[in-house]
């Protein structure tokens, strides 16, 4: 896989740390580690991404409703990752959601079919 840039949302700085920590490992460029809705519509808006990796439920806001804003700008390609997999299936059922907690190994995965799913459209 070709190096991404990628924009993180989540909304605890340690797991946003870690999962920075892991994309960089596998060789992306992390452009932003956003923590609310809007700071993470800004920051789509602001760094065009090639993905987006992020929490289905962040403190201050929905990471759901900040992609649907983004989207209805631009498509960019994502990945929910959440400890509520079927909450988010049920509201979007074409998503590509990992559960928490995750690996490398499922992280690849997800955002090869993220980007796929969005070569698609």
């Amino acid at each position: 896989m070709k190096a991404l840039r990628i924009l993180v949302a989540e909304d605890d700085a340690l797991i946003g740390m870690l999962l920075e920590d892991m994309l960089t490992g596998m060789g992306h460029n992390v452009c932003s580690v956003e923590a609310t809705e809007a700071d993470t519509v800004t920051a789509a808006e602001k760094h065009r991404p090639d993905i987006m990796i992020v929490d289905a439920r962040l403190g201050a806001g929905s990471g759901v409703s900040a992609v649907d804003e983004i989207l209805r700008i631009n498509f960019i390609p994502h990945v929910f990752v959440s400890g509520d997999t079927l909450g988010v299936t049920m509201v979007r059922p074409s998503a590509v959601v990992i559960g928490k907690p995750y690996n490398e190994r499922d992280l690849t995965q997800a955002i090869s079919r993220a980007l796929d799913a969005g070569a698609a459209t």
